[in-house]
């Protein structure tokens, strides 16, 4: 017998993981979702993996558009964090109203002061349980040794200073 979901979610809520933002030029403006389930598939040639609910909109952008950015946040944006995730009330463009964009090679919004950001061309796009698995090959990357991440806990999200504290 599987686990119910609220029991994966909870087994899952145990990892540490950092915040990321998911995000998309799309052909309304630009849109993303807080991402928690992006990490790398391999360095050589480097190559990134986001999993995205189907009912997300920035999804169908994705899926369109063939192309993506990962955007790792830093420790002191857990605004932008809220924003992305959903619960804020705030969608589309205005989300990017929050702190400083840019972009790389293929126009996805980059967070000016993220730790590091992936800008990603969809090389796969696999369909599973309501869910695209999304791989793309990363074109551009962005470093930022200035910051620390945001990361993400059972449901919060916290900095390593206050992890390491308490």
């Amino acid at each position: 017998m599987s686990p119910d979901p609220m029991q994966f979610w909870t087994l899952l809520g145990q990892r540490v993981v950092g915040s990321t933002v998911i995000t998309v030029d799309g052909p309304a403006g630009p849109s993303g979702f807080l991402g928690l389930s992006a990490t790398h598939v391999c360095a050589s040639p480097p190559t990134m993996l986001v999993s995205i609910d189907e009912k997300t909109s920035a999804c169908g952008d994705i899926l369109a558009r063939r192309r993506f950015a990962v955007n790792y946040l830093p420790a002191d944006s857990e605004r932008v964090a809220g924003l992305f995730a959903g619960k804020s009330g705030v969608s589309g463009a205005a989300r990017f109203e929050e702190g400083q964009w840019t972009s790389l090679e293929t126009g996805c919004p980059i967070f000016v002061r993220a730790v590091g950001a992936a800008d990603c061309e969809v090389e796969e796009v696999i369909h599973r349980h309501g869910v695209a698995i999304v791989i793309g090959r990363v074109v551009a990357t962005m470093t930022n040794d200035k910051e620390m991440p945001l990361l993400h806990h059972r449901g919060r999200t916290m900095s390593l200073t206050a992890a390491s504290s308490g």
